[in-house]
């Protein structure tokens, strides 16, 4: 009965371990963190995450990352949360990460 927002976002936009390369990409997911935390709060009834796949093998992330379906997983986990799950967090592989 409660909707899901999954946010794909990158560990690339965390400010607890913000660097300097890529600086249009990282600060666009610091921008999708914000708007997760805010929807988080916003949208009673509605669970809302922002998952990191983490390096994916696709035509982005180019050759060397994990497999798309390891990648995938937690996005599918986060869409498929019980009711009482987490909201407003940030996840990679199912488990917390930092801001």
């Amino acid at each position: 009965p409660h909707g899901r927002i999954v946010n794909v976002s990158s560990g690339a936009g965390a400010l607890a371990d913000m660097g300097g390369h890529l600086p249009a990409y990282r600060i666009s997911k610091v921008a999708l963190s914000a708007l997760t935390r805010m929807w988080a709060a916003e949208l009673p009834g509605t669970l809302v995450n922002a998952v990191c796949p983490g390096w994916v093998a696709t035509d982005m992330g180019g050759a060397g990352g994990r497999p798309v379906s390891e990648g995938a997983d937690g996005i599918v986990w986060a869409a498929t949360l019980d009711d009482d799950g987490p909201t407003g967090g940030f996840f990679r592989d199912r488990q917390p990460i930092p801001w």
